[in-house]
C-alpha cells in the first residue's frame, strides 16, 4: 500500500454548498457553427434562426444565433466539475430561464453560479436539495442566458 495521496475531482457536498456565494467556471466554451448545427438538427429544431444563414440574415440579428437550448446546456453543464460531480442524486428542476441577448458562432460563452438557497431534504435522508441560479456571459461580459437549477445532493456522512 502506498502513501500516495489521491485526490478524486468532485462536486460539492450539500454541507459544503454556501448561499450567497458567487462560484466562477472556467475555461469557458467557445461556441462554433458545427455546435449549433449539430445540437439543432439533433433535437429535431428545424428554426430558420439557427440553420438557415439567409433567413437570419434578414432577421434583427443579422446572423444565424446559437440554439438557446445549446447556450442553457452548456451554461450548466460548466458548472458540473466544481458544483456536482459525483454528489448529484437528480436535477429537480429548471426555472427562470431567460435569454437577455443572443449568443453567436464564435463567442465564448462563460459561466458563474450563485447559491439562493439550500435546505435538507424531508423525505430523503443525507440528501439535500439546492437552489443554483446560473449566469452565461460572452466574452465582452454581456449577459446571454439566465436559469435557475434546483438539484438534490448528496450530503458528506451519507457516502
Amino acid at each position: 500500500m502506498s502513501d500516495e495521496r489521491i485526490v478524486e475531482q468532485r462536486g460539492l457536498f450539500f454541507e459544503e454548498f454556501e448561499e450567497g456565494v458567487r462560484y466562477v467556471h472556467r475555461p469557458g466554451r467557445t461556441a462554433t457553427e458545427a455546435d449549433n448545427v449539430l445540437f439543432t438538427t439533433l433535437t429535431m429544431n428545424t428554426q430558420a434562426l439557427h440553420l438557415d444563414a439567409q433567413a437570419a440574415a434578414e432577421s434583427g440579428f443579422g446572423q444565424r444565433l446559437m440554439n438557446s437550448m445549446w447556450t442553457l446546456s452548456t451554461m450548466v453543464g460548466l458548472s458540473v466539475a466544481q458544483l456536482t460531480q459525483g454528489t448529484l442524486i437528480a436535477q429537480v428542476g429548471l426555472s427562470d430561464i431567460a435569454f437577455p441577448a443572443p449568443l453567436f458562432a464564435g463567442d465564448t460563452l462563460t459561466v458563474s453560479s450563485r447559491v439562493t438557497s439550500k435546505r435538507p431534504s424531508a423525505s430523503r435522508p443525507g440528501q439535500g436539495l439546492v437552489s443554483i441560479e446560473h449566469t452565461g456571459t460572452n466574452q465582452d461580459g454581456v449577459v446571454v442566458a439566465t436559469a435557475t437549477r434546483t438539484v438534490l445532493v448528496r450530503m458528506r456522512d451519507a457516502v
